[in-house]
């Protein structure tokens, strides 16, 4: 298997744990482990110390054994409970090869550890995995094994289009119920969202939210300017109290999306 890149990213505590858990996972999967990739913010380029969590996909050859969950349940509890920041915002999937390859709504049910130290285990992966893909495939960083273009498909842009349409119902739940919302950390999330869901119906491509939130700044109007700023430069422990604005982009948006389509 070939090797990824010891230092896969500028941040010296987040590059040890990752070398950590590639080497944990390397040893327990042994010759099943095909490949292990970066995606999310540290592959777009847009990765926050302060706000960003630590995509990863580890790839297999084959489902993994109940034997073989066990071992790998334990060994991110033990490096959840070490005390490093980094292992705690771990959070990843182990897909089969053969599941990786393209999208299939019929067999989306593979092994994953949310942040904060959650317990491995088996999760639905929906539609939104169609764009993690085009993320995995075009931006992904190799931790180990082969280049993510040689075991994944091409993505066109109107799966991504339909990806993003097929996932409005999230947003339409959270309107209904706005819990989240309440929330500053949300709010900001959910306004960045709404620009990167916008700038894929316009271009059928995936760029970071930071860059999707500077492109929908040059066509907002003062109010929208006023929140997509705001949820910018927000950090944690800042408020951002802008749930009416918030909720009113996301209607919005919502209706754009599926006017355009």
């Amino acid at each position: 298997m070939a090797s990824g890149i010891t230092n896969p990213t500028p941040n010296a505590e987040v590059n040890f744990i990752l070398n950590l858990l590639r080497s944990e996972v390397q040893q327990i999967l042994g010759n099943q482990l095909v490949g292990m990739y970066l995606y999310g913010s540290l592959a777009l380029g847009d990765f926050d110390r302060q706000k960003s969590d630590i995509d990863f996909v580890v790839v297999t050859d084959g489902e993994l054994s109940d034997e073989l969950m066990e071992v790998l349940k334990v060994m991110h509890r033990r490096l959840a409970a070490s005390g490093s920041k980094w292992a705690y915002e771990l959070e990843g999937s182990y897909i089969p090869q053969k599941a990786l390859r393209r999208y299939d709504p019929y067999s989306v049910r593979h092994p994953h550890i949310d942040r904060g130290g959650g317990s491995l285990s088996v999760e639905q992966h929906d539609s939104d995995w169609v764009i993690q893909r085009y993320i995995l495939r075009e931006h992904g960083i190799i931790l180990a094994g082969p280049d993510p273009k040689t075991i994944i498909d091409p993505i066109l842009p109107d799966d991504l289009r339909q990806a993003v349409l097929d996932l409005l119902w999230w947003w339409e739940l959270q309107m209904m119920d706005t819990r989240r919302l309440e929330t500053s950390n949300y709010q900001a999330y959910a306004v960045l969202s709404m620009c990167r869901l916008l700038y894929t119906m316009e271009y059928g491509t995936i760029v970071s939210k930071p860059e999707a939130a500077r492109w929908a700044l040059r066509t907002a109007g003062e109010e929208r300017t006023a929140l997509i700023e705001r949820a910018l430069a927000w950090q944690p422990g800042m408020e951002l109290d802008r749930l009416n604005q918030t909720l009113d982009f996301i209607r919005n948006t919502l209706a754009r999306c599926r006017q355009s389509n």
